[in-house]
């Protein structure tokens, strides 16, 4: 095996591999990249069994051969040389060996017969969408995932496909968030899978804002997400996520409308002065008028007034001000609607212009 790069090219799919891989391993080779090498050009595969990530460039001289090669030693290698400079690998037996310029490094390698490779997925549904769009449904959505909870279907996102729309839910019993798009769909079937946490966060980092294609394949037991440079597939969580429409508040009349960064702004003051524990702030709705109040064990208080838009009279309500800022972090429309019923009842908030993206959070007791 033996092929050359420029530096910058060889970074990309690096740094796109790396992440997967995990510092502790049960195998030795999991600590590796799967390096292969073909006349169409060179790919890195990385993988912690339960998440793989394939990364393709192309390159000069290319000598074809797969050999696996210690993944973070590579990585850092080839961040710490100069810019511009071209880097060769060529593979002596046992060993690679990363040359550039008056630099030479050798690896040790173990065989790529041992890399462990995710099998073909049974493909049952396949959406393809903007690569934007599918970025913007989890980044908005995410935060709201559980982390180590006993409930295991909760440590992930929800992926929706239902007649021609595709949702991404996550809750952690305390908040929801929900956003969704129109995609076309080859079957009208609708089907539900869990992507595990880990899943979620590295397809955040990989995707960008850019006009390019994704194609997502639904498999029975894996989701794959394909882009013209790299295929990644997560296995998925074997669980029954919530009936998260039931959640939702129906009947949510009372409604208030104000300006998105004021609103964040005053609940980031008063979170100053917020119990520590359980973050707490109570929400005053008037005509035309909102107060936020906050307290903590030391008989401190913060008081903020904002100019809002409603005719709700005498409604006291109070929440976790972080989970009220994660989700007005979220949303993306200069205004935002909050909807509520009682002072018991959940709060949903929304862009006041539409409703692709919605988000609930559970009262708190003051």
């Amino acid at each position: 095996m033996r092929f050359a790069v420029q530096r910058e090219v060889l970074l990309k799919p690096l740094s796109q591999v790396v992440g997967v891989v995990e510092r502790r391993q049960t195998l030795p080779v999991l600590s590796n990249l799967l390096v292969a090498a073909t006349a169409e050009g060179v790919s890195f595969t990385g993988s912690d069994l339960e998440v793989e990530m394939v990364a393709r460039m192309n390159a000069d001289g290319v000598e074809a051969g797969e050999i696996t090669i210690p993944a973070r030693k590579l990585f850092d290698i080839c961040r710490a040389l100069p810019d511009g400079i071209k880097i060769e690998f060529k593979r002596s037996g046992e060993r690679v060996t990363v040359s550039a310029a008056r630099s030479r490094f050798t690896l040790s390698t173990l065989p790529a017969s041992e890399f462990p490779q995710i099998e073909n997925i049974e493909l049952v549904e396949r959406v393809s969408l903007p690569e934007a769009t599918l970025k913007e449904l989890i980044d908005r959505t995410a935060f709201a995932m559980a982390h180590q909870d006993v409930r295991y279907y909760l440590n992930g996102t929800l992926l929706d496909v239902r007649e021609g729309a595709l949702r991404c839910v996550a809750t952690d019993g305390h908040r929801l968030a929900l956003c969704e798009t129109q995609v076309e769909l080859a079957n009208q079937t609708r089907r539900q899978v869990i992507i595990p946490r880990k899943g979620v966060l590295e397809l955040q980092r990989l995707l960008d804002a850019g006009d390019s294609t994704v194609d997502i394949e639904l498999g029975r037991n894996h989701l794959r997400v394909r882009r013209s440079d790299f295929t990644f597939t997560t296995k998925l969580i074997d669980g029954r996520f919530p009936d998260y429409e039931s959640v939702i508040p129906i009947g949510a009349d009372k409604q208030l409308t104000v300006g998105r960064d004021d609103l964040r702004a005053a609940l980031q003051r008063a979170a100053i002065l917020s119990n520590e524990k359980y973050r707490g702030v109570k929400l005053d709705v008037s005509p035309g008028r909102l107060q936020i109040v906050a307290h903590n064990p030391e008989q401190e208080e913060a008081v903020e007034e904002l100019e809002v838009r409603t005719v709700v009279d005498n409604l006291n309500v109070g929440f976790n001000v972080n989970y009220l800022l994660d989700a007005l972090g979220a949303l993306r429309g200069s205004e935002v609607t909050l909807c509520l019923r009682d002072g018991n009842s959940s709060c949903l908030l929304r862009d006041a212009d539409n409703e692709r993206s919605r988000h609930v959070v559970m009262p708190l007791r003051l």
